[in-house]
């Protein structure tokens, strides 16, 4: 049984293998890491504590509101009001009741949804290469590393090719640290262990493998005890805030005013204990203490429904900043294409080879086209046009070098086609290198036991190259694939069939117009190049010989071009922000729909400068650009920048672990979740499962759904809330009778609002919300059009109850509890009907997103039968003060609680009209 390595940084590599019973080539068998996963369990940090059940209901109580009713419970009592103070207490418990069952499965579903994204890893299992859920990770299996990934458990390093780390979440140490796999002194501190690598950090650069030698609680990270800690913080959305603050605002000014009222009705000589308790109890029903629990309610529903396109949320604020997006920096490869690349054009020295089969399927051939003269010097097209001819690699030996080249430098795995496991591990490029020299005949184990590998120079973004390095009968053979230009630059010979020839300007030049030929055709293109040396030390990227050009397909998206032209009708501008070659860019662009123009500016990375040292014109010209090229992740941080100065509210698309401070600075950072490393995937705001386009435009939609959501439910509550504000408020100041009483007001508020309130939470929008442009990201919650409209249907609301109260005194005959019944049955159906006022200006009368809504149907019913009861159930009708009005009542009741729905429907045509006159 193997035992975890005490101070493994102080062990040969030798040793530490030896240690924990594992081979660095073939790694652990099933039965091997099933017998550690019992030894050593999974893989995990103990998870911090969220919220639990007990203090989401003591966080209930921690209300101003609910300690105004807690006055009011105690005024009750004082007074020997004994029904109305436990009725006052039932209203708290029910109020509380709805707030933490609602508050409780918000936020059990958030946590829910955290753990729909896990973090992976590749390892070397049974001597293949693998890729497992992080939580799997045994001591003693082999992690193999690459840039861009978050270590997941304590690794001692036995691979290490340019390996830098940021370790800044463990030492504080803020510059990347490089590693090798020297041994250590034993009592060096944890930032001078340079050949471990620690889980909770990031590989910024280079490549290599490690053994695990710790996971979980066991590891550096697991000993640090503020973790729970902090992971359990959970502060609220801005939006949250912003309701919060509107509703203290509001509990402030509706105190002032009450304290008016109930100031005016004693002078004017009415009961002190009736004017106390109704003060309080319109100071309770003036202020929409649903606000925050509808809020969370919607901002949760939304993030599941984004779940299901796709869309994982990793910040609940993203919700609504989704929603005023205003710009979407996209990246090309995967997200608007189907990132399925397959070599399907090959340039060498003697012509052009076209390669048949698509996909992953090995079965293919190669056919030559020549398209100039052996002589490498005196580039010329044949005189008379030659049929492409079948061209076996094995008789073409500039071809077959390509080939291996391209299966060398390659850190992907592609098993065979009959294999349970995964076909292919690792970057789509890679892959389809893999696959191209498979329909060869080559095997890249196969080759690696003919040449086997020394050491790797992983990919460095700056030199846009990577090199493998190869031992091969005494000498040394590199393997180099990267960016054309760069490659180009690097080399001064090419391989031609008989010997290598000088590389002039001349064929430089050539070279790059066939580079053009291919990007030109929408290609993604790639150089391959080699030298052999005797060194293996010697300067990899040096006197080159080039071996050709690889274009590479990669169709776009199905999907993409119409969720384009929903963003363009929506508003939202679409940016292209790509590495690849501006041709290459430009033509996927217009294939996708973002240009119709063959002459479209086309922006290149280097001219991506700062704010500051970019002129007024030059800014103007990135902004309005669709199209930018070469763009490297340090430069997309100027873009997002550049954008965010003009008032636009920006997404970025990124998934290296250099597109990490362009994600954060972004409004929303949008993570690929399948080729995204995972430090992007832990920066972004959003995590995309499918790394698809239009999995972006969804999220927006819904973010404009959720916040037009919460701007109703807000204009619902208050406009209702201030009607009945300016009905008890006008009474008492008239002095005449209250045409409703306190106990009604709390059960209209806390029991039948909810319901409805809820029901507009949730819907799912309007089909039109991606016809208008995105609102602007500072407009707040309510503006002035909604506060007017809050005041008109509070006022209309206001007239309509003190009418229903007028008429059943006066033209009824009743008498005054019948009178106060109808006025508070009329309340009650006038608020469930105002929810049909909700509904989106431009909307249709009776098909829209209200009347598609069954949740406010189902709160309809729902409420309809809780104001029966108030009146038909004795008991509840005795506390509550009311009396049967009678046929000729209900149908009074009936008839003015329609009014405001009308009004409220005549007054959008009219709106609707003048906008089309207008």
């Amino acid at each position: 049984m193997a035992e975890l390595p005490d101070q493994p940084w102080t062990l040969s590599l030798d040793e530490i293998l030896r240690q924990l019973h594992v081979s660095s080539d073939a790694g652990l068998t099933e039965s091997e890491v099933e017998q550690r996963r019992k030894q050593y369990g999974e893989n995990r940090l103990q998870e911090a504590k969220g919220k639990s059940a007990w203090r989401i209901f003591i966080e209930q109580f921690q209300s101003l509101i609910i300690g105004i009713l807690a006055v009011a419970a105690v005024l009750s009592f004082a007074f020997s009001q004994w029904i109305e103070g436990i009725a006052v207490i039932i209203a708290i418990v029910i109020n509380t009741a709805i707030g933490f069952f609602t508050e409780y499965k918000a936020i059990r579903s958030m946590e829910a949804l955290q753990k729909l994204s896990s973090t992976t890893a590749k390892v070397r299992r049974n001597g293949r290469l693998q890729e497992i859920p992080a939580v799997e990770l045994v001591p003693g299996d082999i992690v193999i590393v690459e840039s861009g990934d978050a270590i997941a458990a304590d690794l001692r390093i036995i691979e290490a090719a340019n390996l830098q780390v940021n370790e800044s979440s463990l030492t504080g140490e803020s510059l990347p640290v490089g590693k090798d796999v020297q041994p250590l002194n034993a009592d060096i501190p944890l930032a001078e262990h340079h050949n471990m690598l620690y889980k909770g950090t990031a590989l910024t650069r280079g490549s290599g493998s490690g053994v695990v030698v710790a996971t979980g609680m066991k590891t550096q990270l697991g000993h640090i005890s503020e973790l729970a800690q902090k992971a359990g913080k959970s502060d609220k959305t801005p939006l949250e805030k912003r309701l919060d603050e509107l509703g203290q605002w509001l509990v402030w000014v509706t105190i002032a005013i009450v304290i008016v009222v109930a100031i005016a009705g004693i002078v004017a000589g009415r009961d002190l204990f009736l004017m106390v308790e109704t003060a309080i109890a319109l100071a309770v029903g003036a202020v929409p203490e649903g606000l925050p629990i509808v809020a969370t309610v919607a901002l949760a529903r939304g993030m599941w429904r984004m779940a299901k396109r796709h869309a994982l949320i990793n910040q609940l604020s993203a919700v609504e900043t989704l929603g005023a997006t205003s710009v979407i920096c996209t990246d090309k490869t995967g997200t608007l294409t189907e990132n399925q690349m397959t070599v399907s054009r090959i340039f060498i020295d003697a012509g052009e080879i076209q390669v048949t089969g698509e996909g992953l399927t090995t079965q293919g051939e190669f056919q030559f086209s020549p398209l100039h003269l052996r002589n490498c010097s005196t580039w010329a097209k044949p005189k008379t046009a030659l049929l492409p001819a079948p061209c076996p690699p094995a008789s073409n030996q500039v071809l077959t070098a390509l080939l291996e080249v391209g299966m060398l430098c390659n850190n992907a795995a592609l098993q065979p086609e009959d294999s349970n496991e995964s076909r292919v591990v690792g970057d789509p490029m890679e892959v389809a290198l893999l696959v191209a020299g498979a329909k060869a005949g080559m095997q890249r184990p196969q080759l690696l036991q003919k040449t086997p590998e020394v050491r790797e120079e992983a990919f460095d973004p700056d030199l846009k190259m990577m090199t493998t390095i190869h031992k091969i009968e005494g000498q040394y053979r590199f393997a180099v694939k990267g960016a054309p230009e760069a490659v180009l630059q690097a080399c001064t010979r090419v391989l031609t069939d008989s010997d290598a020839v000088h590389m002039t300007e001349e064929i430089r030049q050539d070279w790059q117009e066939r580079i053009n030929q291919l990007a030109q055709q929408g290609l993604r293109t790639l150089a391959l190049a080699q030298k052999i040396t005797q060194s293996e030390k010697a300067d990899p990227y040096a006197d080159l010989t080039l071996l050709g050009i690889v274009g590479l397909l990669d169709p776009p998206r199905e999907e993409v071009i119409p969720a384009i032209k929903e963003c363009q009708e929506a508003g939202i501008r679409v940016v292209m922000v790509t590495g690849d070659q501006p041709v290459t860019a430009k033509n996927i662009a217009i294939a996708v729909g973002l240009t119709d123009d063959q002459q479209a500016d086309v922006i290149k990375g280097q001219d991506l400068k700062s704010f500051e040292e970019l002129s007024p014109d030059e800014r103007q010209r990135i902004v309005q650009s669709a199209v930018l090229a070469r763009v490297s992740p340090e430069q997309k941080l100027n873009l997002v920048d550049l954008h965010q100065r003009h008032q636009a509210v920006v997404a970025m698309t990124g998934d290296g672990v250099n597109d990490a401070p362009a994600l954060r600075k972004a409004d929303i950072g949008v993570a690929m979740g399948q080729r995204g490393t995972q430090v992007a995937k832990e920066a972004a705001d959003m995590v995309l499962q499918d790394d698809a386009f239009a999995s972006i435009v969804a999220a927006v939609e819904q973010g404009r759904a959720i916040f037009n959501n919460i701007r109703k439910f807000t204009v619902y509550l208050l406009s209702g809330n201030v009607g009945e504000i300016i009905l008890v408020a006008t009474a008492s100041l008239l002095n005449a009778p209250l045409p409703l009483l306190p106990l009604q007001i709390l059960y209209i508020n806390v029991v039948n609002d909810a319901l409805p309130a809820l029901a507009l939470g949730v819907g799912e929008g309007e089909p039109a919300l991606m016809k208008h442009p995105p609102r602007p990201a500072n407009e707040p919650i309510l503006t002035r059009r909604h506060w007017l409209a809050i005041a008109g249907y509070g006022l209309v609301i206001a007239a309509t109850l003190g009418g229903a109260f007028i008429l059943a005194l006066t033209w009824l005959g009743l008498n005054e509890q019948q009178a106060v019944t109808i006025t508070f049955m009329t309340l009650g159906f006038t608020r469930l009907w105002h929810v049909f006022n909700m509904r989106d200006r431009n909307s249709g009368l009776f098909r829209n997103e209200i009347t598609r809504n069954p949740y406010v149907w189902g709160a309809l019913i729902f409420c309809t039968g809780l104001l029966l009861i108030a009146v038909h159930v004795p008991v509840l009708s005795d506390v509550l003060q009311t009396a049967d009005p009678g046929v000729d009542g209900w149908l009074l009741i009936v008839g003015m609680s329609i009014i405001p729905l009308i009004i409220g429907q005549i007054t959008k045509l009219i709106n609707r009209k003048k906008r089309k006159l207008k």
